[in-house]
């Protein structure tokens, strides 16, 4: 599967737009974490325990959409944009959408 996003697959013709398709994940920090971050804040710097948590969420959301893609018989996917956005206190949602396309390669 082939992930990008431009609109077009360089040495790829897009064949046919199968629609859009689009993974999801609700996130939710632990109490250790929240205590750590909250001590981070004082003394500043990156707190690597969200960034650990957003990034997993971000490779589910993507398993997500790619699944939704092969479904389709989708063989890339164009236009890739990811949105985050907090859903409730101690929770983060993370979104990703895209166009399914069929590919032929150019030769």
């Amino acid at each position: 599967m082939k992930l990008v996003n431009i609109d077009y697959i360089p040495g790829y013709e897009i064949v046919d737009a199968l629609g859009v398709v689009k993974g999801q994940v609700v996130q939710s920090k632990n109490i250790g974490r929240d205590f750590m971050a909250g001590m981070k804040t004082i003394v500043g710097g990156e707190i690597s325990g969200y960034t650990e948590m957003i990034s997993t969420a971000r490779q589910i959301a993507t398993k997500r959409m790619v699944d939704d893609a092969e479904s389709l018989g989708a063989d890339g996917i164009i236009n890739i944009r990811y949105g985050s956005s907090a859903v409730m206190n101690g929770a983060a949602e993370i979104i990703v959408y895209g166009t399914a396309v069929k590919l032929k390669r150019i030769d």
